[in-house]
Formats: C-alpha cells, sequence, structure tokens
C-alpha cells in the first residue's frame, strides 16, 4: 500500500471490508449504533461507504493517497470502547488474508 501502485491494493482491501461489514461493526466496540447515525461526520451504521476525504464514510482515503497513488485509509467504523487487539486483528485478517 505504500508503494507506488499501492492506491489499487487499497481499493481491493476496502472492497474486502465492505463485504465484511456486519462481522466488523459487531466487534467494533459496544454502543456504535448511537455513534454511526449518518450525521454528524459518521457513516450509517448499517450501510458500509467509502471516499476520497470523506469523513462521513466508513473508510476514508485522504487526499494525498489518492494523488500519490498510494500510502494508507483510514476505517472510521471502530469506537473508542474497542479491543484495539480485536479490531486490529480483524482489519488484517479480512483485508491481507481472507479470500472472498
Amino acid at each position: 500500500m505504500r508503494e507506488n501502485g499501492g492506491y489499487e491494493i487499497i481499493k481491493k482491501a476496502i472492497e474486502k471490508l465492505g463485504l465484511r461489514h456486519k462481522e466488523h461493526i459487531a466487534a467494533y466496540g459496544e454502543g456504535n449504533e448511537r455513534r454511526l447515525t449518518g450525521k454528524h461526520e459518521t457513516a450509517d451504521i448499517n450501510t458500509f461507504s467509502w471516499g476520497v476525504a470523506n469523513r462521513g464514510a466508513s473508510v476514508r482515503v485522504g487526499r494525498d493517497t489518492e494523488k500519490d497513488g498510494k500510502v494508507y485509509f483510514e476505517d472510521r467504523r471502530p469506537s473508542s470502547n474497542m479491543d484495539p487487539y480485536v479490531v486490529t486483528s480483524m482489519i488484517a485478517e479480512t483485508t491481507l488474508l481472507w479470500k472472498p
């Protein structure tokens, strides 16, 4: 993702996250149904979305990432009370290991 051509890998990883949206939401901390309303720069809990510089999306890609064609993306769904080990392992398993 951080090498040239990484933007295509990022898009494939985001597509995989979208396919497992419900599983991720279930593990992303308690109270997300109150926070992820689709208002106030949050995504709707029931709908997966992504976009460049879109703070209201489930997953946000930075403008520089799109411009440079590499670097990173941000999953905005985990709540502050999530278990970072669970969330990190789910993201890694889904984006790197899972074959849909």
